[in-house]
C-alpha cells in the first residue's frame, strides 16, 4: 500500500473506491467488472472493498447512483446559467452540451448503459428505472421541457449514446478510407 493510499480518510478512499469502479463497471459491466479489479486500481485490498460496500452488487448500485447524479448536476449546471424564461430549444441545447461534456468521460455513459441493460433483473432493474425517472425528472420539472420535448431529447441522447460507444466519431472517417 502506497504512503498516500495509507494517509486517506475513509470517506477519500470511499470516494477512490467509487471512481475506480466506475472505470471497471464502465469497461466490463456488472458481470464482468470484479471486486479484485476494483481493489486493484483503487490501491487496496479486495477484502476492504467488499468490507466498505458489503457485496459487489451494492457497489454497482452506489455507483450507477453516483453516475446518474453526476448527469442530474450537469444538467442543473447547465440550467443555472440560464434566463428563467429560455426558451426550450435553448434550454434542450443547454442539456445537451452539458451533456456531452460529462460523457467525454466514457465511464458515465458506458456504466449507465450498462445498468439500463440490466432492466430485466429483479435486483438491478429497479435500480435502472429510479436512476433513468431522477434523470427524466430533472428534465421535465427543473428544465420545464413538456413530455414531447423531453422524449425528443432523451431520443436524442440515445442516439448520442449509440454513437459514442460505437467511439463513430473518432472512427468515422478512418473507416470510410
Amino acid at each position: 500500500m502506497s504512503e498516500q493510499t495509507a494517509r486517506m480518510s475513509s470517506d477519500e478512499r470511499r470516494e477512490q473506491v467509487l471512481d475506480a469502479a466506475l472505470v471497471v463497471f464502465g469497461e466490463k459491466g456488472y458481470a464482468g467488472g470484479t471486486t479484485d479489479e476494483i481493489a486493484r486500481r483503487a490501491g487496496i485490498s479486495q477484502a476492504y472493498v467488499v468490507r466498505m460496500f458489503g457485496s459487489k452488487e451494492a457497489l454497482y448500485v452506489e455507483v450507477s447512483r453516483r453516475a446518474t447524479e453526476l448527469v442530474a448536476a450537469a444538467f442543473r449546471g447547465a440550467l443555472a446559467t440560464l434566463a428563467p424564461d429560455a426558451p426550450a430549444e435553448v434550454r434542450e441545447r443547454e442539456l445537451g452540451k452539458a451533456y456531452a461534456d460529462l460523457i467525454a468521460d466514457r465511464n458515465v455513459l458506458l456504466t449507465l448503459q450498462h445498468l439500463f441493460s440490466q432492466g430485466h433483473d429483479p435486483v438491478l432493474g429497479p435500480v435502472a428505472r429510479e436512476c433513468f425517472l431522477s434523470v427524466y425528472d430533472v428534465v421535465r420539472t427543473e428544465a420545464g421541457l413538456t413530455a414531447q420535448e423531453a422524449s425528443g431529447f432523451f431520443a436524442r441522447g440515445m442516439l448520442i449514446n449509440v454513437l459514442m460507444s460505437l467511439q463513430l466519431p473518432q472512427h468515422a472517417a478512418a473507416d470510410s478510407k
